[in-house]
């Protein structure tokens, strides 16, 4: 059959007949508007036209083939004849592209927070409102990282750190260092590979990586990225129609997928603000069947309508009964629920408020963990349950301070995003590398050899709880220090006239 033509195409370009181009191919979407997670505006405005450029950031790859009857594949189209939409000149992309191009040289960050600054320049507005975003009037998000302020070293002398070991077991995987990449949602947003990214760091440096259901690459995609004995977690949404929670449960594990983190502090998503004024208007993710969404509310929202409120303890044996994966509960935030995860038979939990997106004023995971442990000392629990954290970790004393509390390892998801937006892979490489180096000294000046040396004995957590805004401003330190700098970007070229 010859391919289609533009014109041909053209005439289906309202909701009672809408076809878009995809790759050169046809694909007739009529049904599917009212079910797209990014509502049916964005997709009406590409209707008749090609509509690659808007899809190829987004979804996985495999999204019309999951989703879209093949009966609506349309065949090939002569992509001489077919219209595109006309871009109005953007001045703030126009800006941006020349922000790229003087961006630092990757030499020049030092620290994870370098990769934050940098990516805040760099990205897309609205990429950047959804992985800068949190909730409310983001209070949790700046205390998840505070926290960490508030606990302090009690450190060994004249011990022998010539060696020093910081690789550690997670859920039965060894790894070269004690943190994992956690899942964080929409990948392609800040690099045009996504997720796959992540997953050739994570096996260049020995590190779990956790795959988001929510990801802009598809779980196959991912999982093919793998390399040898790679160890990959799946972060899972649990949806409303179990049947395809199921599914997606059972594929995970036959892919090999060693650890099953069902998120559970998301029975609505939380209003980030930040993330709402982008007005995300025709991006979202298929990953699961979707429902007409209200796109006006930001991304989380147009890609989060299937997430079941009903989700409750009483589903815990029904997980149990269609996986041997190790089951985690993953957005725990106060240790009855962690005492109950260990009396249902889960294998782990983490400590996290959904990097603050979720509840303000939802306290932080070190606190949380700092509250835990001893309860499950007290109780005999300890080594029933593998209890890991996220959330504000910026540094490698950060971690180093959780592992001192009694985490089994730590997540980190928005700086490596930000590392990915800025740099791609060499970005996320490097900051791994930064780590690593960060570990290494740390773990010699608190003089420890291995992770399980660090214990509580070597840090002071009395002023952990101690929630205080206002403090006294040290005026005179603030004048007289210098602020820390971020790294230099290139000066503007000035017109020669």
């Amino acid at each position: 059959m010859p391919p289609l033509s533009g014109p041909e195409v053209a005439k289906h370009d309202n909701k009672e007949s809408c076809w878009v181009v995809i790759h050169g191919k046809v694909y007739d979407v009529t049904e599917f508007l009212p079910e797209h997670p990014g509502g049916m505006k964005i997709i009406l405005k590409y209707a008749g036209k090609d509509a690659t450029a808007e899809f190829e950031p987004i979804h996985p790859p495999d999204t019309l083939d999951k989703y879209l009857d093949k009966s609506k594949h349309l065949g090939p189209v002569d992509m001489n004849t077919v219209a595109t939409v006309e871009e109005v000149e953007d001045p703030d992309e126009t800006a941006r592209q020349q922000r790229i191009k003087d961006k630092p040289l990757l030499s020049q960050c030092y620290n994870l927070m370098d990769f934050e600054s940098v990516a805040k320049n760099v990205m897309k507005k609205t990429a950047w409102g959804y992985y800068s975003s949190a909730a409310d009037d983001e209070i949790t998000m700046r205390e998840n990282h505070e926290a960490f302020h508030r606990i302090w070293f009690r450190p060994k002398i004249l011990v022998d750190v010539k060696t020093v070991d910081f690789s550690t077991t997670m859920l039965g995987t060894k790894v070269n260092m004690p943190f994992y990449v956690t899942a964080t949602a929409l990948g392609k947003l800040g690099h045009p590979e996504g997720e796959v990214v992540l997953t050739r760091a994570a096996h260049k440096h020995n590190v779990v990586q956790m795959i988001p259901t929510l990801a802009s690459c598809s779980f196959d995609e991912i999982v093919d990225a793998r390399q040898g004995d790679q160890v990959q977690w799946l972060q899972l949404y649990v949806n409303a129609d179990r049947a395809i929670t199921e599914r997606i449960v059972r594929h995970a594990e036959a892919r090999g997928c060693k650890g099953l983190f069902i998120t559970v502090d998301a029975p609505q998503l939380g209003r980030r603000e930040k993330d709402m004024r982008s007005k995300f208007v025709g991006q979202g993710s298929n990953v699961q069947s979707g429902q007409d969404t209200d796109t006006s509310q930001g991304a989380a929202r147009a890609i989060s309508s299937f997430i079941d409120p009903s989700l409750s303890w009483a589903d815990i044996p029904w997980f149990r009964s269609i996986t041997k994966m190790p089951i985690v509960l993953k957005g725990v935030q106060r240790v009855e629920d962690v005492v109950k995860a260990v009396e249902c038979g889960i294998q782990g939990v983490v400590l996290s408020n959904h990097g603050g997106r979720q509840l303000d004023f939802a306290p932080s995971a070190v606190e949380v963990l700092a509250e835990t442990m001893p309860v499950l000392r007290s109780m005999g629990l300890e080594n029933k349950i593998e209890v890991f954290v996220d959330g504000g970790v910026r540094r490698a004393t950060d971690i180093l301070k959780a592992l001192c509390l009694g985490a089994k390892g730590v997540g980190i998801g928005r700086p490596f995003l930000y590392a990915m937006s800025a740099y791609g892979f060499d970005g996320v490489d490097r900051s791994m590398q930064l780590l690593r180096d960060e570990l290494e000294m740390g773990m010699r000046l608190i003089g420890c050899t291995s992770i399980d040396q660090l214990n509580p004995s070597l840090i002071d957590t009395r002023n952990l709880g101690s929630h205080i805004t206002g403090v006294p401003v040290d005026n005179l330190g603030h004048k007289v220090y210098d602020a820390l700098a971020t790294p230099a970007w290139k000066p503007p070229k000035t017109s020669k006239l």
